[in-house]
């Protein structure tokens, strides 16, 4: 199918070494979805996809994954609502652990070689 470009990666142009950070953000982004999507028994990848060409093609942000098998990607008519500052502290709790770790890993790794 087509390639969605996320909003945020206008183009996937980003001149600098940050691309590859911010194209690994955004795929472990992706990772929810899918395994909503997995865990409900659907297909992950076919599933996801087709959900973002909809949010693309409708405009649609709060459709999401049909993890109740209610027949509708629509979020607001299956009454899914999370606010967002909720989701905000979630993703940049996330962010902060995955730089300590990358961090702790840099300090760690220069000493396996000299040892």
């Amino acid at each position: 199918g087509p390639s969605i470009s996320p909003p945020y990666l206008p183009n996937n142009q980003v001149g600098t070494i940050e691309q590859y950070a911010m194209r690994a953000f955004a795929d472990a982004l992706e990772q929810t979805p899918c395994a909503l999507a997995e865990n409900s028994g659907l297909q992950p990848i076919e599933t996801v996809a087709s959900v973002k060409a909809d949010q693309v093609s409708s405009g649609r942000s709060y459709l999401g994954i049909d993890c109740n098998q209610a027949g509708t990607n629509d979020m607001k008519e299956q009454k899914v609502f999370e606010t967002l500052i909720g989701k905000q502290q979630q993703l940049m709790l996330a962010t902060q652990v995955v730089r300590m770790i990358l961090k702790i890993d840099d300090v760690i790794e220069p000493a396996a070689f000299n040892g």
